[in-house]
């Protein structure tokens, strides 16, 4: 059983930076991860995606430019590094990691096998 625990977030301002972290337990961590958001009223979608070694990331058009993926395998855990922060960027931050699939990278939900219980971010303007 694999187990997802994120952590990190808080309350910012815009135009603040945040990291939120996603610590992975219960298999080798040799798997593609990925980032999703949901903000209140709306669905859960997809930020960043990242391969096994790191090599391949991917990212919503939103967070282009703003938001990197990273992850260290020797901590077992992946990272969201978030610059420039908006209020829309407000949302509950997901991770996921999928055990079927490693390249390309994917973005829908469907893909991926396991999530975390998630991390608050609020952005106030």
């Amino acid at each position: 059983q694999v187990q997802l625990v994120e952590s990190g977030g808080g309350l910012v301002q815009a135009g603040d930076s945040l990291r939120v972290s996603c610590r992975a337990s219960g298999r080798t961590f040799g798997d593609p991860m990925a980032w999703f958001r949901q903000a209140p009223g709306k669905e859960r979608e997809f930020v960043a995606a990242i391969s096994w070694s790191g090599g391949s990331t991917t990212y919503a058009d939103s967070v282009k430019g703003r938001f990197t993926i990273s992850r260290d395998n020797s901590r077992n855990t992946v990272y969201l590094q978030m610059n420039s922060l908006k209020p829309e960027d407000t949302a509950v931050y997901y991770c996921a990691i999928s055990l079927r699939w490693q390249l390309p990278l994917r973005v829908a939900e469907a893909e991926y096998d396991y999530w975390g219980q998630g991390t608050q971010v609020t952005v106030s303007s």
